[in-house]
């Protein structure tokens, strides 16, 4: 297997360790919002978002313009 592959594996069973060890419910404040949510919700948006967010700058990166 090539060394990538290892690494991204890895890294997606070390998220899915810390996403089911913190399924309590936690308050999350955004400006002047204030939500009671699941921890493990809370962190699965979070990482989409960066996922979504390096697709972007990474194929922004690519490009010569």
């Amino acid at each position: 297997m090539r060394p990538k592959f290892i690494a991204i594996l890895v890294l997606a069973i070390l998220v899915v360790i810390i996403i089911a060890q913190n399924s309590h419910s936690v308050s999350f404040q955004f400006l002047f919002w204030d939500w009671r949510i699941s921890l493990l919700l809370l962190v699965v948006l979070m990482l989409a978002v960066g996922f979504v967010l390096g697709l972007f700058a990474g194929g922004r990166a690519g490009r010569h313009e």
